[in-house]
């Protein structure tokens, strides 16, 4: 894979069902330029699934964002786990 091609994803679960793409960003924005953040609806209801992904510009700003929420308040909820996607499917192969 070409680096231009690399992702810098995080995983952002125990989300409050008010938080929204919009929201998810504006609170991970202070750790790096933000390429998108998405919050994951249900299909049928449109609700919320009460976790998102958001994708950083750079590898270092992706893990000072993971450090610093892991466990922080976003919308009146904590957000219960904020991991690398690559890191953790890397770790289940071996």
């Amino acid at each position: 894979m070409a680096s231009a091609d690399v992702e810098y994803r995080c995983f952002v679960g125990g989300l409050a069902w008010a938080t929204t793409d919009d929201s998810l960003g504006q609170a991970f924005s202070q750790y790096g330029e933000i390429l998108e953040s998405k919050i994951i609806n249900d299909r049928e209801t449109g609700r919320s699934r009460g976790f998102g992904f958001v994708t950083f510009k750079d590898e270092q700003s992706m893990r000072n964002a993971i450090e610093a929420m892991n466990g922080q308040s976003l919308d009146g909820q904590n957000c219960g786990s904020v991991f690398d996607l690559w890191f953790n499917c890397v770790k289940c192969l071996l």
